[in-house]
């Protein structure tokens, strides 16, 4: 799977960041952070969802082995792992067992009637991947 590898950057001038440039990884890292991240300190009027009528809270449901195995069967093996590095043909084979499925559902339920989310779910890997059709890009915001 060639698109999970590191791929080699097309030949272009260094990000520039406040007229530097980003040569180590951490410049860049810097530049990135605060280009994505410029708004967060910013004051924000959240005073409109004071307009917004309250909705009845929904119960989750809790899962069932069809419900799982209907989920699962659609997922394509060739996907990139998790965090886990469980990839779906894994957890296919995985759930052929009757234990092994009752003990996954049980799992899943007792997250759910806890309110206790794995930090796997909270946790995302970003690829940056540059603008098609951009002349240059020495910019953060080409990204």
């Amino acid at each position: 799977m060639n698109w999970v590898k590191k791929c080699k950057l097309p030949m272009v001038e260094a990000i520039q960041y406040e007229e530097c440039l980003c040569i180590k990884l951490e410049d860049l890292w810097n530049a990135l952070h605060k280009s994505f991240n410029s708004v967060q300190e910013r004051e924000v009027d959240i005073h409109f969802l004071d307009e917004i009528p309250d909705k009845p809270t929904a119960e989750w449901n809790t899962f069932s082995k069809n419900k799982l195995i209907n989920a699962i069967e659609k997922c394509n093996n060739l996907s990139m792992p998790g965090l886990d590095k469980l990839t779906w043909s894994h957890i296919k084979s995985i759930i052929r067992n009757n234990d092994c499925i009752c003990k996954f559902i049980d799992i899943a339920n007792t997250c759910i009637e806890l309110e206790h989310w794995l930090s796997h779910f909270k946790t995302s890997t970003t690829v940056v991947i540059p603008k098609p059709n951009k002349a240059m890009f020495d910019s953060p915001k080409s990204y």
